[in-house]
Parts: C-alpha cells; sequence; structure tokens
C-alpha cells in the first residue's frame, strides 16, 4: 500500500501538507522541498489516487540513528475516518525495528485530544516530558509539543536521547544552545 514517493510528488504532496497542518507546523514550499536532498534520511512514503495519481496520504518521515520520527502524517480529508490512516501507520510501523516517534499538541484542545486518541488506538504512548518543536519557518515560535513513541512509553533517558537527536538533525540545534533552548519553553 505504502510507496516511497519522489520529489515529483512534491507538489501534491504539498498541496495536502496545505490543507493539513497551519503554516507554524510546515516549513516554506521551498524549504519543505529542499527536505528530499537529505535523502535517504528524509523520505515521504504514501498512497496516490489511481486515477488521478494525486497523493491521497502521507508520511513524511527521518531515519536517524535509533528512531524513525514521523515528521508529517496526512491523509485527505475524504478519506478520514475509514481507518486509512490506521492501516498507513500499521504498514509503517512493521517496516522498521527502531523506535518510531512523533510528536502532538498538549491534550489542551478537542481536536489535540482526539489526534491523541487516534495515536493511541494504534499502539502509541504519550510521553508527559516537556519538549519544545523549534520553529519550521523563519519568525514564527516555537511549539510546545509531547512525544509519542509506538509500542511503550520511553524512560526520561530516552526520550532526551529522541529529543537530542531531533533537534541536531531535524531542527539543526546547536548543541550548546538545546540546554538554553529548552529553558524558554
Amino acid at each position: 500500500m505504502l510507496q516511497k514517493l519522489t520529489v515529483q510528488d512534491f507538489e501534491s504532496i504539498y498541496r495536502l501538507m496545505e490543507a493539513s497542518f497551519p503554516p507554524t507546523e510546515r516549513r516554506t514550499k521551498e524549504g519543505q522541498r529542499a527536505l528530499f536532498e537529505n535523502e535517504p534520511a528524509y523520505c515521504v512514503y504514501g498512497t496516490k489516487n489511481e486515477r488521478t495519481n494525486d497523493v491521497e496520504a502521507f508520511l513524511a518521515v527521518w531515519l536517524l540513528e535509533s528512531i524513525l520520527f514521523v515528521e508529517h502524517f496526512a491523509v485527505a480529508p475524504a478519506l478520514r475516518g475509514q481507518g486509512y490512516g490506521s492501516r498507513l501507520l500499521a504498514e509503517l510501523s512493521s517496516m522498521t525495528r527502531k523506535t518510531l516517534c512523533l510528536e502532538v499538541e498538549p491534550p489542551e484542545t478537542e481536536m489535540a485530544v482526539r489526534r491523541i486518541g487516534f495515536y493511541r488506538r494504534n499502539g502509541f504512548y504519550l510521553n508527559e516530558y516537556p519538549y519544545m518543536q523549534p520553529s519550521l519557518a523563519k519568525g514564527e515560535p516555537s511549539i510546545p509539543l509531547l512525544v509519542m513513541t509506538f509500542g511503550s512509553a520511553v524512560s526520561e533517558q530516552e526520550f532526551l536521547q529522541i529529543r537530542n537527536s531531533l533537534y541536531k538533525n531535524v531542527y539543526h540545534v546547536p548543541k550548546e544552545q538545546i540546554a538554553v533552548f529548552e529553558q524558554s519553553k
């Protein structure tokens, strides 16, 4: 079901990304396209409509040292609520032996609670450690989020390893700024 998407699919991927994420949760169009240059560390898996060839769903992931980080996951609105996303997550989890993780908003809104519930039903655990997602777009603020991991919760030490890997490889936070960055939350 999942196939590796390429930069040739980018316009369709980005249309779905714009429809699914607010500007603070995605890079600029140029910045998002540039991530394909990080392959094989960054790749996008998804499904396409057989008739139109449009991307119907995608998981943008980072294959890091010990984790597989799902940076973006979107399903076309017409396909939501039908088990499609659950099937894609199950397929992705079967593709790796690494710790599968993703970021979610704290359960402070109805949508955030629903999203966390969806991931919990699909085998993810909410780790309650404080975490800040560095800004993805210039001029945008950092975002307080939480990290969910597939299969089990993680210890604080494991969480710090995940956080540090994300800061280094995905968000490019200099090592000497991590402590300062985390204190700003």
